[in-house]
């Protein structure tokens, strides 16, 4: 099973988009997504960014994904 997390972009540096989400900070590749700008939220998947997102979708997935971790736990 493969899982994309939603990532809010804070900076773009050519075709790779720094992205966070909960105080991690990662890389994506744009190369699928070239209109994404910043502030904007994108799916990570293997460091890719695969799709774009509205914010409120975001929050919602990011919330489900907060909900599940916090049970596992």
């Amino acid at each position: 099973m493969c899982l994309a997390i939603p990532m809010k972009v804070m900076e773009i540096e050519g075709e790779i988009a720094v992205a966070e989400v909960d105080g991690v900070v990662r890389r994506a590749r744009l190369d699928l997504l070239p209109e994404v700008e910043v502030g904007d939220y994108i799916l990570v998947h293997a460091g890719l960014a695969i799709a774009r997102v509205d914010a409120r979708a975001a929050e919602e997935t990011l919330t489900i994904l907060r909900q599940l971790a916090h049970e596992v736990q």
